[in-house]
Protein backbone atom coordinates (compact mmCIF):
# COMPACT_ATOMS: atom_id res chain seq x y z
CA UNK A 1 0.00 0.00 0.00
CA UNK A 2 1.45 3.43 -0.95
CA UNK A 3 1.86 6.28 1.46
CA UNK A 4 -0.70 9.04 0.77
CA UNK A 5 -1.00 12.54 2.16
CA UNK A 6 -4.38 14.24 2.13
CA UNK A 7 -4.18 18.03 2.01
CA UNK A 8 -6.97 20.13 3.54
CA UNK A 9 -7.01 23.89 3.27
CA UNK A 10 -8.52 24.79 6.64
CA UNK A 11 -6.04 22.79 8.77
CA UNK A 12 -3.20 24.12 6.60
CA UNK A 13 -4.29 27.74 7.11
CA UNK A 14 -4.63 27.18 10.86
CA UNK A 15 -1.15 25.62 10.98
CA UNK A 16 0.39 28.53 9.08
CA UNK A 17 -1.28 30.96 11.48
CA UNK A 18 -0.05 29.12 14.59
CA UNK A 19 3.49 28.75 13.18
CA UNK A 20 3.69 32.43 12.21
CA UNK A 21 2.38 33.52 15.62
CA UNK A 22 4.75 31.21 17.48
CA UNK A 23 7.78 32.37 15.52
CA UNK A 24 6.88 36.04 15.96
CA UNK A 25 6.38 35.66 19.71
CA UNK A 26 9.54 33.57 20.02
CA UNK A 27 11.54 36.24 18.18
CA UNK A 28 10.05 38.91 20.44
CA UNK A 29 11.16 37.02 23.54
CA UNK A 30 14.61 36.55 22.01
CA UNK A 31 14.88 40.29 21.41
CA UNK A 32 13.91 40.94 25.02
CA UNK A 33 16.52 38.45 26.19
CA UNK A 34 19.17 40.12 24.02
CA UNK A 35 18.23 43.51 25.48
CA UNK A 36 18.51 42.11 29.01
CA UNK A 37 21.92 40.61 28.17
CA UNK A 38 23.11 44.08 27.14
CA UNK A 39 21.81 45.49 30.43
CA UNK A 40 23.52 42.67 32.30
CA UNK A 41 26.82 43.59 30.66
CA UNK A 42 26.25 47.28 31.52
CA UNK A 43 25.55 46.35 35.13
CA UNK A 44 28.75 44.29 35.40
CA UNK A 45 30.78 47.02 33.71
CA UNK A 46 29.29 49.70 35.96
CA UNK A 47 30.10 47.75 39.10
CA UNK A 48 33.69 47.24 37.96
CA UNK A 49 34.32 50.84 36.89
CA UNK A 50 35.53 53.68 39.09
CA UNK A 51 32.76 56.10 40.16
CA UNK A 52 31.88 58.66 37.49
CA UNK A 53 32.05 62.21 38.89
CA UNK A 54 28.87 64.16 38.18
CA UNK A 55 29.04 67.87 37.50
CA UNK A 56 26.56 70.27 35.96
CA UNK A 57 26.81 68.73 32.48
CA UNK A 58 23.45 67.30 31.30
CA UNK A 59 23.65 63.56 30.71
CA UNK A 60 21.41 61.04 28.95
CA UNK A 61 19.89 58.51 31.35
CA UNK A 62 20.88 55.45 29.31
CA UNK A 63 24.48 56.70 29.14
CA UNK A 64 24.94 56.36 32.90
CA UNK A 65 22.44 53.60 33.76
CA UNK A 66 23.97 51.16 36.28
CA UNK A 67 27.12 53.28 36.54
CA UNK A 68 28.63 54.01 39.92
CA UNK A 69 28.70 57.79 40.35
CA UNK A 70 29.99 60.32 42.84
CA UNK A 71 28.94 63.91 43.37
CA UNK A 72 29.61 66.87 45.60
CA UNK A 73 26.99 69.41 46.57
CA UNK A 74 24.13 69.82 49.02
CA UNK A 75 20.71 68.31 49.58
CA UNK A 76 17.61 70.40 48.91
CA UNK A 77 16.16 69.50 52.29
CA UNK A 78 12.89 71.34 51.66
CA UNK A 79 11.86 69.02 48.80
CA UNK A 80 11.66 65.45 50.09
CA UNK A 81 9.31 63.01 48.32
CA UNK A 82 8.27 59.71 49.88
CA UNK A 83 7.55 56.63 47.75
CA UNK A 84 4.93 54.54 49.49
CA UNK A 85 4.50 50.74 49.49
CA UNK A 86 8.21 49.92 49.50
CA UNK A 87 8.53 46.95 51.88
CA UNK A 88 11.85 45.78 53.26
CA UNK A 89 12.20 42.38 54.97
CA UNK A 90 8.43 42.13 55.55
CA UNK A 91 8.24 45.63 57.03
CA UNK A 92 6.31 48.44 55.34
CA UNK A 93 8.08 51.68 54.61
CA UNK A 94 9.10 54.45 52.24
CA UNK A 95 11.87 55.25 49.81
CA UNK A 96 13.08 58.77 50.53
CA UNK A 97 13.79 60.83 47.39
CA UNK A 98 15.51 64.20 47.68
CA UNK A 99 17.04 66.57 45.11
CA UNK A 100 20.79 67.10 45.38
CA UNK A 101 22.31 70.31 43.97
CA UNK A 102 25.66 69.78 42.28
CA UNK A 103 28.29 72.19 43.60
CA UNK A 104 29.16 75.04 41.26
CA UNK A 105 26.14 74.53 39.00
CA UNK A 106 22.39 74.85 38.84
CA UNK A 107 21.99 71.14 38.06
CA UNK A 108 20.24 68.77 40.47
CA UNK A 109 20.18 64.99 40.77
CA UNK A 110 17.28 63.13 42.33
CA UNK A 111 18.81 60.93 45.05
CA UNK A 112 17.12 57.88 46.53
CA UNK A 113 18.60 58.32 50.00
CA UNK A 114 17.36 55.06 51.48
CA UNK A 115 14.49 53.13 53.02
CA UNK A 116 12.64 54.32 56.10
CA UNK A 117 10.11 52.34 58.19
CA UNK A 118 6.50 53.37 58.36
CA UNK A 119 4.66 53.93 61.61
CA UNK A 120 2.09 51.09 61.75
CA UNK A 121 -0.11 52.99 64.19
CA UNK A 122 -0.12 56.31 62.30
CA UNK A 123 0.38 55.56 58.62
CA UNK A 124 0.41 59.23 57.62
CA UNK A 125 3.13 60.07 60.15
CA UNK A 126 6.47 60.56 58.42
CA UNK A 127 9.58 58.98 59.93
CA UNK A 128 12.32 61.09 61.47
CA UNK A 129 15.71 61.22 59.79
CA UNK A 130 18.74 63.48 59.54
CA UNK A 131 19.71 65.46 56.44
CA UNK A 132 23.33 66.62 56.14
CA UNK A 133 23.69 70.38 55.89
CA UNK A 134 26.27 72.15 53.79
CA UNK A 135 28.49 70.66 51.12
CA UNK A 136 28.88 66.89 51.20
CA UNK A 137 30.14 64.15 48.90
CA UNK A 138 28.31 60.89 48.30
CA UNK A 139 28.37 57.88 46.00
CA UNK A 140 25.63 55.81 44.42
CA UNK A 141 24.41 53.91 41.39
CA UNK A 142 22.54 55.62 38.56
CA UNK A 143 19.18 54.10 37.64
CA UNK A 144 16.50 55.15 35.16
CA UNK A 145 13.98 55.46 37.99
CA UNK A 146 13.36 54.46 41.59
CA UNK A 147 11.16 51.54 40.60
CA UNK A 148 7.43 51.45 39.93
CA UNK A 149 4.52 49.91 41.80
CA UNK A 150 0.97 49.40 40.57
CA UNK A 151 -0.92 52.69 40.61
CA UNK A 152 -4.62 52.91 39.82
CA UNK A 153 -4.84 56.70 39.69
CA UNK A 154 -2.57 59.18 37.98
CA UNK A 155 0.24 60.52 40.16
CA UNK A 156 -0.85 63.94 41.50
CA UNK A 157 1.18 67.12 41.25
CA UNK A 158 4.13 66.72 43.58
CA UNK A 159 4.61 68.97 46.57
CA UNK A 160 7.30 68.91 49.28
CA UNK A 161 6.82 65.93 51.66
CA UNK A 162 4.31 64.33 49.29
CA UNK A 163 3.60 60.61 49.83
CA UNK A 164 3.07 59.04 46.41
CA UNK A 165 3.28 55.63 44.77
CA UNK A 166 5.67 56.65 42.00
CA UNK A 167 7.76 59.66 41.02
CA UNK A 168 10.39 60.20 38.36
CA UNK A 169 13.09 62.88 37.95
CA UNK A 170 11.32 64.74 35.14
CA UNK A 171 8.12 64.97 37.18
CA UNK A 172 10.05 66.28 40.19
CA UNK A 173 11.79 68.80 37.92
CA UNK A 174 8.48 69.99 36.48
CA UNK A 175 6.68 70.35 39.81
CA UNK A 176 9.59 71.78 41.80
CA UNK A 177 11.04 74.06 39.09
CA UNK A 178 14.52 72.58 39.63
CA UNK A 179 16.82 71.69 36.75
CA UNK A 180 17.21 67.92 37.05
CA UNK A 181 19.22 65.13 35.47
CA UNK A 182 16.87 62.51 33.89
CA UNK A 183 17.95 59.68 36.20
CA UNK A 184 17.90 58.67 39.86
CA UNK A 185 20.95 57.89 41.98
CA UNK A 186 20.52 55.17 44.58
CA UNK A 187 22.79 56.37 47.38
CA UNK A 188 25.17 53.65 48.57
CA UNK A 189 27.53 55.57 50.88
CA UNK A 190 26.97 57.91 53.77
CA UNK A 191 27.37 61.56 52.87
CA UNK A 192 30.83 62.77 53.81
CA UNK A 193 31.77 64.44 56.08
CA UNK A 194 28.38 64.97 57.72
CA UNK A 195 27.08 61.39 57.68
CA UNK A 196 23.46 60.20 57.80
CA UNK A 197 20.89 58.89 60.20
CA UNK A 198 21.63 55.26 61.08
CA UNK A 199 17.95 54.36 60.67
CA UNK A 200 18.16 54.75 56.88
CA UNK A 201 18.61 51.44 55.01
CA UNK A 202 20.44 51.31 51.67
CA UNK A 203 20.10 47.64 50.84
CA UNK A 204 18.81 48.31 47.32
CA UNK A 205 17.16 45.41 45.42
CA UNK A 206 19.19 44.12 42.48
CA UNK A 207 17.69 44.67 39.01
CA UNK A 208 15.46 41.75 37.98
CA UNK A 209 16.70 41.08 34.45
CA UNK A 210 15.32 37.57 33.93
CA UNK A 211 17.29 36.64 30.79
CA UNK A 212 16.69 32.91 31.31
CA UNK A 213 12.94 33.52 31.65
CA UNK A 214 12.73 35.18 28.22
CA UNK A 215 14.86 32.47 26.64
CA UNK A 216 12.58 29.83 28.14
CA UNK A 217 9.47 31.58 26.78
CA UNK A 218 11.10 31.80 23.34
CA UNK A 219 11.78 28.06 23.37
CA UNK A 220 8.15 27.35 24.28
CA UNK A 221 6.85 29.47 21.38
CA UNK A 222 9.23 27.84 18.89
CA UNK A 223 8.24 24.42 20.22
CA UNK A 224 4.57 25.29 19.71
CA UNK A 225 5.29 26.15 16.07
CA UNK A 226 7.15 22.89 15.56
CA UNK A 227 4.35 20.88 17.17
CA UNK A 228 1.77 22.56 14.91
CA UNK A 229 3.73 21.49 11.82
CA UNK A 230 4.15 17.93 13.12
CA UNK A 231 0.45 17.72 13.99
CA UNK A 232 -0.56 18.90 10.51
CA UNK A 233 1.76 16.45 8.73
CA UNK A 234 0.82 13.43 10.87
CA UNK A 235 -2.89 14.11 10.48
CA UNK A 236 -2.46 14.61 6.72
CA UNK A 237 -0.93 11.16 6.36
CA UNK A 238 -3.54 9.69 8.67
CA UNK A 239 -6.36 11.12 6.56
CA UNK A 240 -4.67 9.85 3.40
CA UNK A 241 -4.41 6.34 4.82
CA UNK A 242 -8.07 6.37 5.88
CA UNK A 243 -9.10 7.50 2.41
Amino acid sequence: MGIAFRFKLVPFAATVLVVALGIQLGNWQQRRAAHKIVLQAKLAQGNASAPLPLDGTPLAADAVEFRRVSMTGEFVAGWPVYLDNRPYKNSSGFYLLMPFKIAGSGMHVLVARGWLPRNPAERAKLPAYATPSGTVTLEGVARLDAGHVLELAKTPVLTPKAIVQNADPLQVARDSGLTMQPFVVEQTSAARPAGDDAQMVRDWPAPALGVEKHQGYAFQWYALSAMAVIFFVVNGFRRGKQK
